[in-house]
């Protein structure tokens, strides 16, 4: 078995990874102990990564050679690269040749490696000669980068994670954090555990699994997030808990904040965001460092707070405000600069931090300068050995789907993103794919959905085959290697740049400099040179590191020429990023969100991650293991809504907006507040889709969320859409659960995807059965599918009969019952084990439509391979009990292990002790929360739940 050390590719955190491998195939994935971002630990995701690069996987779900798609709509042809790359080439320079070079648009992604991104840029800004290309970035990091800019000067995080082992309080705003950076929320328990007097406080609007661990939780009202701390801000000077000296000395700007925030009185805080004054001052409180019952009121000078922010402070309207309000938090307390102290701004994405080092944005050049400045361009130019850098600023995501939706720009290339599925306002993103004369998809996977519009198909290289380097939200650098060779005729994204780049060099009337620029790159390493080289002088100067030293040693930047190793805390000497060296503080009024609520839509719709999903899904997605702590697409509302909307668990509900209308099923949840939606920003067509009633695809929960952004970012407010919930009348139901087989279960689940249109309602997702006997991820599971559908009226029963062949549904150990003046239809397939050990039979598979009231109880014997021995016919009853007793096998809390809500319910109620000593009940009895640890917030929520459930039951002894 080879060994090959790398980089996990989902968040920001930036976990290395050991992956394992044999006969030129990954096997096996595993946490690198000497990584100082996660010394070895790994979440669910990252565990899991092998599974999506079985050789099975690939032949099904891999784009393994180009594929050109004559007319729109139609099907796929191959091509060979050589006449692919001509195409692309060609038709590129003919729109160049007829409109200009903004009639490009480059849309890439924070998943790329540092060397894609310099290629790309310097493709764009420098032969090409166009600002047009932006990153998916843009909906993460934009307003972070924005916030940093304006008040310290550089987009520099100056924390890093040990920080969190040092701070006495962590200020935690806008993320969950232990779903979406669980590797980093591992170090917050940790650091609970080495100091029990640590205060956390979370400002979120939902009691997610983060703010269930605080000792705070400001469940505020969406968008009120700058409210919030210039609230803050006036008790601090009203208590006199700023530092004076250290504003004087190395800030300016206080005093029109000062003014302004004399108007966010504790009144005004209560009013706007829902948060009591008691809450407010004792937020303040722990934030400036007043200790609990301090004689004498005044801050501690040893005190250390440390903020984490993610998307519900960046993915805004007011996205630069936020972030730059809570800055000015730390700035006025002097809390930045030193361990333990400072705002640090997770990253949503594994490269988005080296997508900017290289100018990756419509807004910026390499090593964090700026287009807008002359002598940044000039600085840029000579080092490529042009004339110029093009001055006028491109289109960011939305701008530029928005000028190819009217025509603007003519060709779109996409790389290693999926817009179809991630973008706001889908129906805006739709008409830009369809109206585009040309569009390029660079991508891995052939299931992602920016694929069915692409008249260009390019195969791409992904995790496991790329090298190059990414850099972490704490700004450490990281080596990626490949551990096995690209599968099919995929080739590295670097590479096709490069040979992109050389054919329109020869294009006459099309490159703008291409004798003094130099594009023939032949490694990543030499790319990364090159970009290192450009850093010379910057606030993130690598001049002192080499690709050599990688090899051995990730780092942090800047590591100037000389230096031995990078630099862990910025700011530490006090002087920022600025021209005079000072901080500045930024004065910007609460702005509300960009759509209120009002009488024709009430609710607040907020789209955040689960646990053990990334992004799209577009990989997660294959792992059917993943969809055991969350199944299937929900809109969660509070309970007290679903009772005034007359919804039961389950409802089928229209969600609308301005913008377009989906269906999903309703859930209730008090973690949000009244007239308040969530949806997962997961689930995309691929998953929740369904036509309307113009017969037009629904594009899951992103044909809903809108596209108005932060005025300084331009990150859009995908944290908040108004919305109205409505009741949905489909009377008719389907549900069709199977265990496939493993070398078509991917293929199956795409062809019935392609069916999902036809129904006003659908839904698709994969599952898994029981994780191996030795309780940790490393082996494939069994495979299985579930779909959903509903309409106001029976299908043509034509459409559910070809399902019922997709799946199996028609051989011999089928049962089958058909009412078709009904419409109604029940179908099985049995399982027959019949070995030395075991004679049994077990239901494999199964289509119920028309009554789908016996549903619960046909899934739950599916899906837990319980035994039908004793059902026999009885399996195509109709109604909600079972004919024969089950087992109630409960849903999955734990992932690694398979553990599920009953057994650790049972568990708990043999336990005794603590919070504390339950979970190491737990842990050792049941062996959840010992792997990646990702379930251990809910795990202590049930504690907590059970221990609250203890104290409130009267004590039946005498």
């Amino acid at each position: 078995m080879k060994e090959t050390r790398s980089t996990c590719p989902y968040c920001g955190v930036g976990c290395g990874v050991i992956i394992e491998s044999k006969g030129g195939h990954i096997t096996g994935v595993r946490g690198d102990p000497a990584h100082p971002a996660n010394f070895g630990r790994l979440c669910s995701k990252g565990s899991t990564l092998h599974l999506t690069a079985s050789p099975v996987m690939a032949e099904q779900t891999r784009l393994l050679q180009p594929m050109r798609r004559l007319v729109r709509g139609g099907s796929l042809q191959p091509m060979a690269w050589d006449n692919a790359m001509q195409l692309a080439s060609q038709t590129l320079a003919s729109i160049v040749r007829a409109h200009g070079a903004d009639a490009l648009g480059f849309y890439v992604s924070g998943q790329l490696l540092t060397e894609d991104y310099y290629v790309f840029n310097k493709l764009a800004k420098g032969l090409l000669g166009t600002n047009n290309i932006d990153t998916n970035s843009r909906l993460c990091m934009s307003s972070a980068v924005a916030g940093y800019k304006l008040t310290l000067g550089a987009d520099a995080p100056p924390a890093c994670y040990d920080d969190v082992m040092h701070a006495n309080c962590l200020f935690i705003a806008g993320s969950n954090a232990a779903y979406a950076h669980p590797i980093l929320f591992r170090r917050i328990e940790d650091a609970r555990a080495k100091n029990p007097n640590l205060k956390i406080i979370v400002a979120d609007p939902r009691r997610t699994d983060t703010a269930s661990s605080a000792d705070l939780h400001l469940q505020l009202q969406p968008g009120t997030d700058v409210t919030l701390f210039h609230g803050m801000l006036h008790v601090m000077l009203a208590e006199g808990w700023v530092d004076t000296a250290y504003i004087a000395a190395h800030t300016e700007g206080f005093e029109a904040l000062q003014n302004l925030v004399a108007d966010y009185t504790p009144a005004r805080v209560h009013e706007v965001c829902g948060i009591t004054p008691e809450q407010l001052l004792q937020a303040t409180r722990w934030f400036a460092g007043v200790p609990p019952n301090s004689a004498n009121n005044a801050p501690d000078p040893t005190w250390r707070t440390l903020s984490l922010y993610c998307q519900g402070l960046n993915q805004s309207s007011s996205g630069t405000a936020k972030n730059a309000s809570l800055i000015n938090l730390h700035l006025a307390t002097a809390q930045i600069g030193k361990a333990g102290a400072g705002p640090f701004s997770l990253t949503g994405q594994p490269n988005a931090m080296g997508g900017r080092e290289v100018g990756g944005l419509a807004n910026l050049i390499s090593a964090h300068r700026d287009m807008s400045k002359p002598e940044h361009r000039a600085e840029v130019a000579a080092l490529w050995g042009i004339d110029d850098v093009p001055s006028k600023p491109g289109k960011t995501a939305v701008e530029m789907f928005e000028a190819a939706a009217d025509g603007e720009i003519k060709a779109l290339w996409i790389a290693c993103t999926n817009p179809a599925q991630s973008m706001p306002d889908q129906a805006t993103v739709r008409r830009a794919l369809e109206r585009a004369e040309f569009v390029v998809v660079q991508e891995a996977f052939a299931t992602a959905e920016t694929c069915d519009f692409a008249d260009l198909l390019l195969p791409a290289t992904t995790w496991g085959e790329k090298e190059g380097t990414v850099t972490n939200s704490e700004r450490r650098i990281t080596r990626v290697r490949a551990a096995v060779p690209a599968p099919g005729q995929a080739r590295h994204d670097w590479q096709i740049v490069v040979d992109l780049a050389a054919r329109l060099a020869e294009e006459p009337g099309v490159a703008q400099h291409k004798d003094g620029l130099h594009m023939a790159y032949t490694s990543p390493e030499e790319i990364w040179v090159e970009h290192r080289e450009s850093t010379r002088g910057r606030d993130l100067d690598i001049t002192g590191l080499s690709y050599a030293h990688l090899e051995n040693t990730p780092e942090q930047w800047p590591m100037r020429e000389g230096a031995a190793q990078g630099q862990a805390r910025l700011y530490e000497d006090s002087v920022f990023a600025t021209a005079n060296g000072r901080a500045k503080f930024a004065a910007l009024p609460y702005v509300p969100t960009a759509e209120a609520r009002e009488s024709r839509f009430p609710f607040s719709l907020n789209t955040g991650r689960l646990r053990d999903q990334w992004h799209g899904m577009t990989r997660t997605g294959l792992v059917g293991k993943l969809f055991g702590h969350v199944a299937e697409p929900v809109v969660q509302l509070h309970p007290d809504d679903m009772a005034r909307l007359s919804l039961t668990e389950g409802s089928l509900v229209h969600v609308t907006s301005k913008r377009g209308s989906i269906v999903v099923p309703a859930q209730a949840s008090s973690d949000l507040g009244a007239h308040q939606a969530f949806i997962a920003m997961h689930w995309g067509p691929a998953f929740l889709s369904g036509r309307d009633h113009q017969n037009k695809p629904l594009a899951g929960v992103n044909a809903i969320t809108t596209s108005a952004y932060c005025p300084s970012s331009k990150q859009p407010e995908l944290k908040h859409a108004a919305v109205k919930v409505l009741k949905a009348e489909l009377p008719w139901t389907l549900l069709a659960v199977a265990w496939l087989p493993e070398h078509k279960a991917q293929t199956i689940l795409q062809a019935l995807r392609a069916r999902m249109v036809q129904f006003e309602f659908a839904s698709c997702v994969p599952f898994s059965g029981d994780a191996p006997d030795n309780g940790i991820i490393q082996g494939p599971a069994r495979q299985g599918v579930l779909m959903r559908a509903a309409c106001s009226e029976a299908p043509d029963m034509a459409l559910v009969h070809d399902m019922e062949q997709l799946l199996g549904l028609h051989g011999a150990d089928s049962l089958r019952y058909v009412d078709a003046k009904r419409s109604q239809l029940r179908s099985m397939r049995l399982r027959h084990l019949d070995t030395a050990d075991l004679k049994d039979t077990q239901l494999d598979a199964f289509l119920i439509a028309g009554d789908t009231s016996a549903q619960a109880w046909l899934k739950t014997l599916l899906q837990n391979q319980q035994s039908a021995k004793a059902y026999g016919r009885r399996l195509l009853m109709t109604g909600s009990q079972p004919p024969v007793a089950l087992v109630d096998a409960g849903a999955t809390v734990c992932t690694c292990v398979g553990v599920k809500d009953v057994a650790i319910q049972a568990h708990l109620k043999t336990c005794q002790g603590d919070e504390t000593e339950r979970l190491a009940s737990l842990q050792g009895a049941l062996k959840c929360g010992t792997q990646c640890g990702s379930c251990v917030p809910e795990l202590r929520r049930m504690i907590r739940l059970t221990l609250s459930s203890d104290a409130a039951s009267p004590s039946l002894a005498l």
